[in-house]
């Protein structure tokens, strides 16, 4: 893409207009380094185009590609000139947030795509000891209403198989609700008051949820209204 014109704008829209852009850049500025990581943050794109992408970006100079050592394939790590672009990501999600959320009546909540910004928003940290396993149903979705985030030695999985370890903490809710709070639409409190979310377990976790399960960077950006959204798609499911 050229648009032949002598501006700043333009060029960056050359490198960056292209679909799958921005959010391929929000992945490897959420963490994803691996080929596969990234994939599953991005969802429906085709292995050959996210190939394609990441060779465009590292042309660019927006992403270091570096073999694994002792494995199988590469890890791609943002450059000093994708991470300056984390300003402009944040300040679109806030613009979304803010202007085009009378669109999601179009799109299905995505439990597994959920479950990775949950998994992401965990903060070993600020849990007690080496282990912890958080179990979430969701009784909105019609099936794999069960699923586990296993925290161990600083490190965070999710499971849709039972892991064979005690419990520490609790969810009955709905993706739905989970997804409201996450984002900042509603405080854990007013879910639970309304009877829409139900916390046990540990009382060292249940009382200070937020502190090891982040809320996302959009909490307390302006918001539009959202519209009704339809019944959750049945998400594909990744094995621990």
């Amino acid at each position: 893409m050229n648009y032949g014109q002598f501006c700043p704008i333009s060029k960056a829209a050359e490198i960056l207009g292209e679909r799958w852009t921005f959010l391929i850049i929000r992945e490897l500025l959420m963490g994803s380094r691996r080929f596969n990581q990234l994939q599953r943050g991005l969802g429906d794109i085709s292995p050959a185009l996210l190939t394609a992408r990441l060779k465009y970006f590292e042309a660019e100079g927006l992403v270091v590609r570096r073999r694994i050592n002792g494995q199988r394939g590469f890890e791609y790590s943002p450059t000093s000139a994708c991470e300056a672009l984390k300003p402009i990501i944040i300040a679109l999600g806030e613009w979304g947030l803010c202007w085009a959320r009378n669109t999601l009546a179009t799109d299905y909540l995505d439990v597994e795509m959920l479950m990775l910004y949950l998994e992401r928003s965990i903060d070993p940290a600020e849990l007690p000891g080496t282990e912890t396993v958080i179990h979430f149903r969701f009784e909105d979705i019609p099936e794999q209403r069960d699923w586990w985030l296993l925290v161990r030695d600083g490190k965070v999985d999710v499971c849709i198989t039972q892991p064979g370890r005690d419990v520490d903490v609790f969810f009955t809710t709905t993706a739905r609700t989970m997804s409201e709070v996450w984002i900042g639409d509603r405080t854990y409190r007013d879910a639970v008051l309304a009877g829409e979310l139900i916390v046990e377990g540990d009382l060292r976790l249940t009382r200070r949820i937020s502190s090891w399960l982040r809320p996302s960077i959009f909490a307390d950006s302006r918001r539009g209204p959202i519209a009704d959204l339809p019944p959750l798609s049945k998400a594909p499911a990744q094995r621990c």
